[in-house]
């Protein structure tokens, strides 16, 4: 008869009633570019088989709570034992001085702020970090500190990866998450970009890159030009107009915020996006329909 030495069966977890489930039943993890993006850079790190029982966790429900500060992670998952296991996962804080290079690359692409200030993460947002020589994401294993009051021995355990995956769905409800994570509230980046941008509306006309007042000399006075003021240059002829719908609307407004007058409980702001859209479908239709119009004559 075979006897088979120090054999158990594997505990399972105690059951968690209305724990954090992942949403995905099978295959990756997270929908948005943002998130898939922090599970690329998990897995790069060559995690092995803890990321898979971590991700077994969070589909279980196994994670009860996710509290995410700036710089710090604290979570509770249930294990085998009575009581939930503790779970920290620390990212380094980005300095004042390295914020500061990061949101100025920022605030220099118009894109890029009006996407932050209307909520969106833009999709090549890392390059700004590059830019200012810093990374937004962590670059190696040991960029994040992580601690499981667990009694087992591997970091990180089975308790931090499910940890892991669903901050992945956080991020993908709340984009600014990432940032926090690093630092920076979503409230201090729309301010900073927004103090950025406004003191960039206020430069003199010799501090704007590529506008001196070599180039204002070279221009000549309008009163000097009244008699050509309305007739069109050859070069005009060369000009071709393809009007399109923004990449995002009223991204004007949205960099601006609520404006100090309000009509009745509605603010101005509120009102004027209604009307700039009405604008621009009408434009388009306009643009659109002459262009239709010219090609059958």
């Amino acid at each position: 008869m075979t006897q088979y030495w120090n054999y158990y069966e594997p505990a399972k977890p105690k059951k968690v009633e209305n724990g954090l489930k992942a949403k995905s039943k099978r295959g990756c993890i997270g929908e948005t570019w943002w998130s898939k993006r922090w599970i690329s850079v998990l897995e790069s790190f060559n995690l092995g088989a803890r990321l898979t029982r971590g991700r077994n966790y969070a589909r279980k429900g196994q994670v009860i709570s996710i509290d995410v500060n700036p710089g710090i992670v604290r979570a509770k998952v249930q294990g085998t034992r009575s009581e939930p296991y503790d779970v920290k996962i620390k990212l380094k804080h980005l300095s004042a001085e390295e914020w500061e290079k990061a949101t100025t690359a920022m605030a220099s692409k118009a894109v890029f702020a009006a996407r932050l200030l209307s909520g969106e993460m833009p999709q090549n947002i890392e390059e700004a970090f590059s830019e200012a020589g810093i990374s937004l994401f962590p670059r190696r294993s040991d960029d994040l500190v992580t601690d499981c009051s667990c009694p087992d021995w591997s970091n990180p355990c089975k308790h931090i990866a499910a940890v892991y995956y669903l901050l992945a769905e956080q991020f993908d409800c709340d984009p600014f998450l990432i940032f926090k994570l690093r630092g920076r509230t979503k409230e201090q980046i729309i301010e900073a970009l927004r103090n950025m941008r406004s003191a960039g509306a206020h430069q003199e006309p010799d501090e704007i890159p590529g506008l001196g007042l070599d180039a204002l000399d070279k221009a000549k006075p309008l009163e000097e030009c009244l008699e050509s003021y309305w007739l069109k240059g050859s070069e005009l002829e060369l000009l071709e107009v393809n009007p399109r719908a923004p990449e995002i609307e009223s991204a004007v407004l949205k960099r601006l915020g609520n404006a100090p007058i309000s009509i009745g409980n509605v603010n101005l702001t509120t009102l004027l996006s209604k009307a700039y859209r009405v604008a621009g479908h009408d434009a388009l239709k306009r643009a659109y329909g002459e262009a239709e119009n010219k090609g059958q004559q």
